[in-house]
């Protein structure tokens, strides 16, 4: 009797796991509205442009002052964020040898665009943050995070 329980609870869990690996491979239909509101390609990916910012040359010893353009900083973050030109934006977490401070995704594939909604920082304009720009291809569908990002947010820094 033992021996047939456990062979039907064996049974039973390979059968479960065969059907999960069924599901899994399942192909998702292609939604070419989707696709097309996206911008995406053929691969479903499409050109962003990446900014590294790196520590720049100013020194700013008051602490009032470097909160501001902090503050600022997270401002503009939110404000390009909510304009759709930016859709990652976030600190490293560990030094590194490059100097790389944070890194922002911009939606758009244009070097000089990127530039610009940079300049808008204003840490950078203070020189708190120096910055290089890459173009860089990644899925389209990277945007679509930023509609749940609110919902997982108990606190803004």
């Amino acid at each position: 009797m033992m021996k047939l329980k456990i062979y039907l609870s064996l049974s039973l869990l390979v059968g479960i796991l065969s059907f999960a690996q069924e599901k899994k491979k399942e192909k998702v239909k292609f939604n070419q509205e989707l696709a097309t509101s996206l911008g995406a390609d053929q691969y479903g990916m499409k050109a962003y442009t990446i900014v590294m910012l790196t520590s720049g040359s100013a020194k700013i010893e008051d602490k009032a002052k470097k909160s501001e353009l902090m503050k600022g900083h997270m401002a503009n973050i939110g404000k390009l964020a909510d304009e759709g030109k930016i859709i990652v934006a976030g600190p490293f977490l560990e030094k590194n040898k490059e100097d790389y401070r944070g890194m922002f995704i911009f939606n758009t594939k244009s070097k000089e665009e990127a530039e610009q909604w940079v300049k808008t920082d204003p840490a950078v304009n203070a020189g708190i943050f120096s910055y290089e720009i890459f173009p860089w291809y990644g899925s389209a569908a990277l945007p679509l995070y930023l509609k749940h990002h609110e919902e997982i947010t108990k606190e803004n820094p």
